[in-house]
């Protein structure tokens, strides 16, 4: 079953809020909800009911099979294209793909911190 735009942003936000050590926060403008870990952007939910999509970080080879596989992803936007995709209602976009995306850009964000940086580290 497909996941309605804004089932896809409350799972992109629960799944979010849910990971160690996230902050989030409208920093750039109102109609963007940015997802932080250690300061760094993993996720952002638009707030526009006419384009409910959310941007993760995404390997540049998994982003570019997942975007042959699914017609409502696309190269991230407000982001760098090879490294950022954006997810968007459509056919094949479950909850649990979602959910993945997000658990996998922070992933890939927090494995990039400084040790001392990472969630946990103390």
């Amino acid at each position: 079953m497909s996941a309605a735009g804004d089932r896809l942003q409350d799972t992109a936000r629960q799944t979010a809020l849910a990971l160690p050590d996230v902050s989030h926060g409208y920093p750039f403008t109102p109609g963007l909800d940015v997802y932080k870990v250690a300061g760094k952007v993993f996720l952002i939910v638009t707030d526009d009911p006419d384009e409910q999509i959310i941007t993760v970080k995404c390997e540049p080879e998994r982003a570019r099979a997942l975007e042959r596989g699914h017609a409502a992803i696309t190269p991230g936007r407000y982001l760098d294209k090879r490294h950022w995709i954006s997810l968007g209602p459509g056919p094949g976009i479950t909850e649990r793909l979602i959910t993945d995306a997000v658990e996998d850009s922070y992933d890939l964000v927090a494995e990039r911190l400084p040790r001392r940086g990472r969630p946990g580290a103390r």
